[in-house]
């Protein structure tokens, strides 16, 4: 999944893309392609009800469709002969005349014919198209490449960006002038009639290889394409797409979701079948069956499947999602694949398609879109050759050789698996001359500046705006500048540096980070970083920081346990092989009170002692280890994308006495195990676990100090309902787990699921002890406590999509609700969120 549209000064969306996307306008129809377009819908005159499984025929040619469940068709040709003939039993057949070379909308009205035929009596027990799929599910395994213990193919991977939605109006703007060029780039989709402008393509051709057990799959990258421009990062996230969508699983994982598959072991539960006929397709005598959802917005498709006969192997899919499915931002999405009898032994898949229409509103027409093609080929299978072992000993999932995007034109020309069409042609073109246009860089800067808050100037990024302006209790209202150099400046080295200045406090805080990218496949970088500045002890680190301004808007209770710090870090980043990555911390921190909080040590004695400040120097060991990682990776950073393993991180940290002051000596030692899952149909998980251990004697700020929450922004990393200050330990466990319905149960709610509205709930649960000798060697401010036998509980139901991306929790507190402390915990609270996702 995408948790991010860029990184800071890592992947970005091509910028061309950008422009096109929210800045081009209306198109002529008279654009480039060669293809004749024909859609439209298929009603009876009479009632005006659309019907369905109407054949239409290509006059003249031996190519034709069938109306889909909701009387439409679509036909892309390019010799389409002259005609479009409607024909059905029970109507009179219609004949239109089509234009070559164009896209057009041919809407049929049929009329009805009575035949007096004579009486037939036909006696058949249940639906034959049911008893066929039994049969194809029966030889699912036989007949899907999981049935082989390893494989390698040749994969080419097409994957095309398009502008859609484009208004007339927009077109007109004077901003849009120098752009004016790339009108003849103009197509119109059989999707949905929508004028599109190709702005995006790339191409990959990859070797692939497969092994069952251990379950292992390895992708060499052996040449890269992508509009012209030279990313690697890109070249790595798009080469995830060529994986190919297996109609033979029982769920087909798409846009973070879990579709059920027509030809599911369980598939009868959630589809009607129809079988419309039986013919030979490609040579191949096939049963043409059509499905549909029984029921309204669950994650299924409707669509035709041809299934070849003594085999039962699928030999051809074309299936789209319904158009009420509780998805965002897609208006429209169609799969399609075939497969080939090879070698007289094997079914085996040899291309597939997937178009999206995606737009943050549901079928606008102001708003601007953008379609997303993928198309795969598949070549040269072949099955449990031995040498292809050495290859899963590879340190990462997806290699990419060293010369894979220097291949010259030449070299595509003969190796692609199929032609590129005029269009796709033109686009390489057509992204040359539009980078080379000066206002150009402008539009790019702008559009970057919106979604990443950060102001481009020259080779320096200045922002992010949203910290800016903040204020709590102990500054006032404070001020922030930063800036960080971008990509422009040096792909090896990233700098950024901020100063703020609080109006209360008269304070000048600042800081600065330096990256210092070692190598990126394997993964190695080294970071240097220091910062004076207020830290909030006891808040996730998810949250938002003090000083982003959502942060202060959004508070709750008073904000005035922040304690200044002084720290120098030094960190490397050790990526050994995919999945297992080492990263060892050295810090030196001086913390100082600030606002209510004090450094008192031994307060029981007569000797208390009252420190102004203490140092720490640590080093710190992190192992992490994952399966089957995806990442999106940019200059200086990466990204998870998904998982479908548990991620384990294990930390250990020593406090080093003496060095450089430092006045404490202790060990820590953490696990954290997180892990998301699909629960089939009824939604998807995600648990975290972390448990921990301190050793040795020291004041409470360098003790476990339970993540709390004081704003109204819901923070899965942190209790909600726990103030910051709340609880503390030196050995602790805590627990998260909440469930994602996605419409289990509002989806079947008459009105209700019109909102498309998805049930979440979650539980937390944290418990620790403390020794003796912590408890009694520091002072604790008001209401900071340990657990006293009784672990800290919460729970809470929650709404989320709400408007598609806004999220509404109730959240009730089950625990330490009567403790004996000062300020008394609120027992129940509203918490809101934004979570933009399919």
């Amino acid at each position: 999944m995408f948790h991010k549209l860029t990184d800071g000064s890592g992947f970005r969306i091509p910028g061309f893309l950008l422009i096109t996307v929210l800045l081009l306008s209306n198109f002529p129809e008279d654009g480039i392609s060669q293809m004749t377009k024909i859609m439209g819908i298929v009603t009876d005159a009479r009632t005006q009800e659309r019907i369905p499984f109407v054949n239409m025929l290509l006059y003249g040619t031996p190519y034709g469709t069938l109306t889909d469940f909701e009387g439409r068709y679509a036909l892309e040709i390019k010799d389409p002969g002259d005609s479009v003939i409607a024909k059905i039993l029970g109507f009179k057949t219609q004949t239109k005349k089509i234009i070559k070379n164009q896209f057009q909308i041919l809407n049929f009205e049929l009329v009805q014919e009575n035949f007096n035929l004579p009486e037939i009596v036909v006696t058949y027990t249940g639906n034959p198209a049911e008893e066929i799929l039994k049969k194809v599910i029966e030889q699912r395994e036989k007949n899907s490449l999981k049935s082989f213990d390893s494989y390698q193919y040749e994969a080419y991977t097409k994957i095309q960006i398009d502008a859609n939605n484009i208004s007339d109006k927009l077109k007109k703007k004077k901003l849009f002038k120098p752009f004016e060029f790339v009108w003849r780039y103009v197509d119109t989709s059989t999707i949905n009639g929508k004028s599109f402008l190709p702005v995006f393509i790339t191409e990959t051709m990859s070797d692939v290889y497969y092994r069952k057990s251990p379950k292992s799959k390895k992708e060499i990258i052996k040449a890269s394409r992508i509009s012209g421009l030279e990313n690697e990062s890109v070249a790595q996230f798009l080469g995830n797409f060529s994986e190919e969508v297996d109609i033979y699983r029982d769920y087909i994982p798409l846009l973070e979701k879990h579709f059920v598959s027509p030809i599911a072991g369980f598939g009868l539960n959630y589809y009607k079948y129809y079988l419309i006929d039986s013919s030979f397709l490609e040579g191949k005598y096939c049963y043409h069956i059509m499905f549909k959802p029984r029921r309204k917005q669950e994650l299924t498709f409707s669509g035709n499947i041809w299934i070849a006969d003594t085999s039962f192997a699928v030999k051809k899919i074309e299936m789209r999602i319904p158009s009420d499915i509780n998805l965002n931002f897609v208006n429209d999405m169609e799969l399609s694949q075939e497969f080939e009898w090879t070698a007289n032994k094997y079914w085996l898949i040899d291309k597939d398609n997937l178009v999206a229409d995606f737009n943050i509103a549901t079928n606008s027409k102001r708003l601007i879109g953008f379609f997303a093609h993928k198309s795969n080929i598949y070549r040269n299978f072949r099955f449990d050759v031995p040498e292809t072992q050495k290859f899963f000993s590879l340190p990462s999932n997806i290699i990419i050789k060293p010369d894979a995007e220097k291949k010259t034109g030449q070299y595509w020309d003969t190796t692609r698996f199929e032609k590129l069409s005029t269009t796709e042609r033109g686009i390489y073109t057509m992204v040359d001359s539009v980078k080379n246009i000066p206002i150009y860089k402008t539009y790019v800067d702008v559009i970057y500046g919106v979604i990443t808050g950060y102001l481009t100037w020259a080779n320096w990024e200045l922002g992010p705006y949203s910290k800016l302006y903040s204020f709590n209790q102990i500054e006032g209202t404070r001020l922030r500048f930063g800036a960080r150099t971008g990509n422009g400046f040096n792909k090896k080295i990233q700098i950024e540096g901020y100063v703020a200045y609080g109006l209360k406090d008269y304070n000048l805080k600042y800081g600065g980070d330096l990256i210092y990218m070692v190598k990126k496949d394997p993964w190695r970088d080294l970071k240097f970083s220091f910062h004076y500045d207020v830290e909030q002890l006891g808040m996730s680190p998810m949250a938002f920081s003090t000083d982003n301004i959502l942060s202060s808007l959004f508070h709750r209770g008073p904000n005035n346990k922040l304690t200044m710090v002084r720290e120098y870090h030094i960190a490397y980043e050790h990526e050994w092989f995919s999945g297992l990555v080492n990263t060892i911390h050295l810090t030196h921190r001086e913390l100082f009170p600030l606002g209510t909080t004090e450094f008192i040590i031994n307060p029981n004695r007569p000797y208390a002692d009252s420190m102004s400040s203490f140092f720490t120097s640590e080093i710190r060991l992190d192992t992490r280890l994952s399966f089957h990682e995806s990442f999106v990776s940019g200059e200086f950073y990466r990204t998870t994308i998904s998982s479908d393993y548990p991620i384990f991180l294990l930390t250990y940290c020593y406090g080093i006495p003496r060095l450089f002051r430092s006045d404490f000596e202790y060990h820590k030692l953490t696990l954290n195990i997180q892990q998301s899952f699909n629960f089939a149909t009824i939604g998807w998980s995600k648990y975290i676990i972390e448990t921990g251990k301190i050793w040795g004697t020291m004041p409470y700020n360098l003790l476990r100090i339970h993540d709390g929450n004081q704003t109204f922004l819901f923070d899965e990393y942190a209790a909600n309902l726990m103030n910051y200050y709340e609880f503390i330990s030196d050995a602790y466990i805590t627990g998260y787990l909440t469930h994602h319905f996605d419409g289990l149960v509002l989806n079947h709610i008459p009105l209700i699921r019109k909102l498309k509205w998805r049930e979440v709930a979650f539980i937390r649960g944290i418990y620790g002890t403390m020794t003796v000798k912590n408890l009694v060697y520091s002072k604790f401010p008001d209401n900071l406590r340990s657990f006293s036998n009784i672990p800290y509980w919460e729970t809470g139901v929650g709404i989320e999509n709400i408007l598609r991306f806004i999220r509404v929790d109730a959240i009730w507190r089950l625990s330490h609700l009567n403790d004996n402390v000062s300020s008394k915990p609120s027992p129940f609270g509203l918490f809101i969120s934004l979570n933009f996702s399919f």
